[in-house]
């Protein structure tokens, strides 16, 4: 069994950055979360349908041209999760239809809460730390173009590991 994930990464230097700022608000999985937009929460598979995700996933893959995002300011989860995010504010609907498409493509079930796409930046750290990363980056600002997805594997030490880039509109 393998625990993947599939995601829109952040690209350097964004990614690289808001990972290091997760890391300074004390957050243990910065080292081995990468900074991304998820697409599909973390799911296990069976070894012998790895090939046939991949398929699935450069099916999806050709749904979408790339598309800008902009990454822009703060939100939360709280009081529901001690979550802290950067939020997408442009390319929302473009990551909300590659969601339902990668979903659609391996089968996989509704997520539990409404898909929100956002780049988390504090998780499970007590009140003073998600208002620090709350305020610390609520003028974070950047521009890019998504032109692929990722499939992730987890690995038990390396954390998530990106697997295989899909590019988009081909």
């Amino acid at each position: 069994m393998t625990i993947i994930g599939v995601a829109i990464p952040v690209p350097d230097p964004y990614g690289s950055m808001l990972r290091e700022k997760r890391a300074e608000f004390g957050d243990p999985m910065a080292e081995t979360i990468p900074s991304h937009v998820t697409l599909m929460p973390p799911t296990d598979v069976a070894d012998a349908e790895l090939e046939i995700v991949r398929d699935s996933l450069e099916r999806a893959s050709t749904a979408l041209p790339p598309f800008p995002m902009r990454l822009r300011g703060t939100g939360t989860f709280r009081p529901v999760s001690p979550v802290v995010f950067v939020a997408v504010s442009e390319g929302i609907s473009y990551t909300e239809m590659l969601a339902k498409c990668v979903r659609d493509a391996l089968d996989s079930p509704e997520p539990e809460f409404p898909y929100h796409p956002h780049v988390t930046v504090a998780h499970n750290l007590d009140d003073p730390s998600l208002d620090r990363a709350y305020e610390e980056l609520a003028d974070f600002e950047c521009e890019f173009t998504v032109s692929e997805f990722a499939l992730y594997h987890h690995q038990d030490e390396s954390g998530w590991v990106p697997q295989q880039a899909f590019s988009l509109g081909r």
